[in-house]
């Protein structure tokens, strides 16, 4: 998909309160984009799809549920605070899922991996939590 193509899709605006692993928060931030919704209506997962891996530069990776990819808040992103994303945060795609630690949000998003079993992303592999809940304090493993 070109990112014209990407752009004539409907979009989404979301307002979401960002959460970090390493304490901070930033609230009443919103992301417009695409949602997965719009995109599966192209893509047409297979129903063996259960978890998703989203590619970035530099190989970085980050790992989740399909589900949380499907609900209505997350979204393939191109801009935040009405403006197209920064380089810093992620231009020219950023993945947002609002319901996970922002680590699981990909910058940089060149390209999202349908798999039917998990794939550990790159913070997992250093101890991270995999599930990443922020409302359960999810931060690392627990060994």
């Amino acid at each position: 998909m070109t990112w014209d193509e990407l752009r004539t899709l409907p979009s989404t605006e979301i307002t979401i309160d960002i959460h970090c692993v390493t304490r901070w928060s930033r609230f009443d931030t919103s992301f417009r984009g695409v949602s997965w919704a719009e995109l599966a209506k192209l893509a047409r997962p297979k129903p063996s799809a259960r978890f998703v891996l989203a590619h970035a530069e530099q190989g970085y990776t980050a790992n989740v549920p399909i589900e949380a990819l499907e609900d209505e808040q997350a979204l393939i992103a191109y801009e935040a605070d009405g403006e197209p994303l920064e380089p810093e945060h992620g231009w020219p795609l950023r993945l947002v899922i609002p319901s996970r630690y922002f680590w699981k949000s990909a910058k940089w998003l060149r390209g999202i991996e349908l798999l039917s079993k998990d794939q550990t992303g790159f913070w997992e592999r250093y101890g991270y939590h995999n599930d990443a809940g922020y409302w359960k304090e999810e931060r690392y493993e627990e060994f």
